[in-house]
């Protein structure tokens, strides 16, 4: 008996893998395909349907006329056709007709019939493949935070900036007195991955007035809160967007969402302590830069407020407005 070559095996599971992997895209095209095939398919039965139509016309018609014949004064022959006979015809005539147009667009039928399920099929992969990348995002975001708190409560938060962002070594000159100082400073790359750096180079909002841009930055912070408040979620990207920074994949699914029970229920860019003072240097990060550091609750695509959430939240906002 022989068999086949594990080369050959493995270059078969390797191209069905790549179907796999491919299938939503080779099922939506397939499906536009299709659609567009089954509207050719169409016309073109539509244009023998005119002939179709006048020989069920022509068939009843002769039908009506045999019926009229045997049943007047003139006609004295032996042949009978009754009301019921003509009835019968008739129907006889249009089922036989109604298979006619049924088969002249089965074709067109068939192919959108198989074009729709394509797209319905590709729609449900594509569906699974993200409900699954979401958990698994969910999962391992939860992951990180519980290792960050393990971090902090055994270390402390100093330890756990210096381990979450890439830093380097800087050499500070004291203009008066000349000593060298080293300390540590954030590099170009955050690392951290919502962090971002809030520059002239990243954002069209930056001024180079420090104050202008802290106070730019809290006004901004205030207000993202006041919207999470009212309107129960914020996105990252949208957060992103309101301080003229470039969005990003994550910050498209990650964000913040309004819930009592659970989660910090308030926006923090990272950059002022709890009397309102900037950080330290290290965590303010670059010269000429402000270095961003989002406390988002995670994945809130599963955790939007329901009706009810969303109406005490709005009443207790007004309340505290005064409305």
């Amino acid at each position: 008996m022989k068999f086949i070559p594990n080369a050959i095996v493995r270059k078969i599971a390797s191209q069905q893998l790549l179907a796999h992997e491919h299938s939503p895209r080779i099922l939506f095209v397939g499906g536009v395909v299709g659609m567009l095939g089954s509207t050719v398919l169409a016309c073109r039965a539509t244009l023998k349907l005119e002939s179709v139509l006048d020989e069920i016309e022509r068939d009843l018609e002769q039908a009506k006329r045999v019926h009229e014949l045997v049943n007047s004064d003139q006609y004295n022959g032996e042949q009978q056709y009754s009301d019921n006979d003509y009835r019968r015809d008739k129907t006889v005539i249009v089922m036989r007709g109604v298979g006619s147009v049924v088969k002249l667009y089965a074709p067109a039928m068939i192919l959108g019939g198989a074009s729709v399920f394509a797209l319905t099929k590709s729609h449900s992969i594509l569906n699974q493949r993200n409900i699954a990348l979401t958990a698994a995002y969910a999962a391992v975001d939860g992951a990180f935070k519980r290792y960050r708190s393990r971090v902090v409560e055994r270390f402390g938060d100093e330890v756990d900036r210096e381990l979450r962002f890439d830093s380097e070594e800087v050499d500070i000159i004291d203009e008066d007195t000349g000593k060298i100082t080293t300390v540590q400073r954030a590099t170009d790359s955050p690392g951290s991955i919502y962090a971002r750096f809030f520059d002239e180079y990243s954002s069209r909002n930056w001024s180079p007035d420090p104050d202008i841009n802290l106070l730019f930055l809290r006004t901004q912070q205030n207000w993202l809160n006041d919207r999470l408040r009212i309107r129960g979620h914020v996105f990252l990207n949208e957060v992103y967007d309101t301080l003229g920074l470039a969005m990003t994949k994550p910050g498209a699914i990650v964000g913040w969402r309004w819930n009592k029970d659970s989660g910090d229920n308030y926006i923090d860019f990272g950059i002022w302590d709890g009397t309102k003072e900037v950080v330290n240097d290290f965590f303010n990060g670059r010269e000429g830069a402000i270095l961003l550091d989002f406390n988002v609750d995670g994945v809130i695509f599963d955790k939007m407020p329901s009706e009810a959430e969303h109406t005490d939240r709005i009443g207790r906002s007004r309340y505290r407005d005064g409305v």
